[in-house]
């Protein structure tokens, strides 16, 4: 496919001095761009994929701070794990 668009020589020069930074010619600039938007989440793509873990949530009778909480500790084991730490099982 082939699209013409007109660009004022501000915008032009500004598209043509990002493609060069991330090591582009324009045509392949734009091109990652279009492919970039076109494979982005979106809010609905989230919300379907999170659906199933929001109803096992809500099953579960969790409140927000033990969820919280179950998160944080989870957290605090990867970062020791990662730092080479034990972590501390109370």
């Amino acid at each position: 496919m082939t699209i013409t668009i007109n660009l004022d020589p501000d915008e032009e020069s500004r598209l043509r001095q990002r493609a060069a930074q991330n090591g582009q010619d324009l045509a392949g600039y734009v091109h990652e761009l279009i492919a970039r938007d076109l494979t982005a989440l979106r809010p609905a793509d989230v919300d379907a994929a999170l659906a199933p873990f929001r109803r096992q949530v809500e099953e579960s009778g969790l409140t927000d701070a033990q969820l919280e909480e179950f998160f944080e500790e989870v957290r605090e084991e990867v970062w020791q794990e990662k730092h080479g730490a034990v972590p501390n099982r109370d």
